[in-house]
């Protein structure tokens, strides 16, 4: 089922408004401490009652919100229009700014084995304005919170679902932000499991903003990765080494390097010898850089996070081959807010 964008639903409620109209109107929705149609003081007055009436000033509602004890993390269960739901999460960074990591799908059909999202299943993509307004959601949440003068200076796309089978979407979603926010492109990371298709597309596609990407890699050996990621696609790792040369070569520059996500996981592939692997394929992809994080437990999951002398080990090798290889802090484990973790278990949170 296609839903019509908030665009859409203004054109039909006002066919014959000049094109700068609709200009106005996503101004408004950017501008602080607005919170309905009727603030919007630069649309006529007619406009504004009839808007207020006809189309909601947020395209979603908070169902249930959580922190963590140190109050640098938050998640929140919002409900779609639909009743459906999912979930978002805040974090605090190292420059005391915040990251948001967004959802863009209401689960995922990726299927990652020690993920809870993945369990899942996939019940819908999400529009442009749902996962727009995640962004709009939290900075209303701040300002009410007391931090309006603090920021949001970071977005990942690394919460619900695969950003790059909801393509159009995400695309449209980036595009917005950088047109209505103070978020620069290379502060915004797209977190892609490797749709290969979608990835070529990418490279030759005008529209497509110059935002980071990341790839959730989590092996470098063919065999193992097909045992962690199910949806891996046959010699899917010489397939994305060449993806990342041409990526390299095309959009690639300083700032605009790959980075490669990897789970460590203890005994599935946390060894030397694919230590060694992932930095072998590492140096065939050209300029890239891995991130290490250990498995954030699941309930119902059987695997559990490499042990830190192993995780030491693997972060030695990788490096003594010139690999720029970090480690990244993980966040929100107490409130099932970190990585991987994402599946509705918050008080409100399921299908509505």
């Amino acid at each position: 089922m296609r839903f019509p964008t908030r665009q859409e639903r203004f054109s039909t409620l006002f066919p014959d408004e000049p094109k700068f109209r609709w200009k106005q109107v996503q101004q408004a929705l950017f501008q602080p401490g607005k919170k309905s149609w009727l603030e919007c003081l630069t649309l006529p007055k007619p406009m504004r009652e009839m808007l207020q009436q006809e189309l909601p000033w947020i395209s979603v509602e908070q169902k249930a919100l959580q922190t963590n004890p140190a109050e640098d993390t938050y998640k929140a269960v919002l409900s779609a229009a639909d009743g459906l739901n999912f979930e978002t999460v805040l974090m605090q960074n190292a420059k005391g700014q915040w990251t948001l990591c967004v959802s863009s799908q209401i689960g995922c059909a990726m299927g990652c084995t020690f993920c809870a999202t993945g369990a899942m299943g996939l019940k819908r993509s999400l529009t442009s304005d749902e996962i727009v307004d995640q962004y709009r959601f939290w900075i209303a949440f701040l300002r009410e919170c007391g931090k309006g003068q603090e920021r949001i200076s970071n977005v990942v796309f690394m919460g619900m679902g695969e950003p790059l089978a909801n393509y159009e979407n995400v695309k449209a979603t980036i595009n917005t932000w950088l047109q209505h926010t103070d978020i620069g492109p290379v502060h915004i990371t797209v977190s892609t499991v490797g749709i290969l298709w979608q990835m070529e597309k990418l490279l030759t596609d005008p529209d497509w903003p110059p935002v980071r990407i990341a790839v959730s890699l989590h092996s470098a050996n063919q065999k193992r990765r097909e045992s962690i990621v199910p949806s891996t696609v046959p010699n899917f790792i010489n397939l994305l080494a060449d993806w990342c040369r041409a990526y390299t070569q095309t959009l690639g520059n300083r700032r605009h390097h790959i980075t490669f996500e990897y789970t460590l996981i203890a005994g599935v592939n946390d060894t030397e010898e694919l230590a060694r692997e992932l930095a072998a394929f590492a140096k065939r992809a050209g300029d890239c850089k891995i991130n290490v994080i250990p498995l954030n437990r699941v309930p119902g999951k059987s695997f559990t996070p490499s042990e830190e002398g192993s995780m030491s080990r693997f972060k030695e090798i990788v490096a003594s081959y010139g690999i720029d290889i970090t480690q990244r802090r993980s966040m929100g484990q107490d409130i099932a807010a970190a990585c991987g973790q994402l599946a509705l278990e918050v008080s409100g949170g399921g299908e509505g």
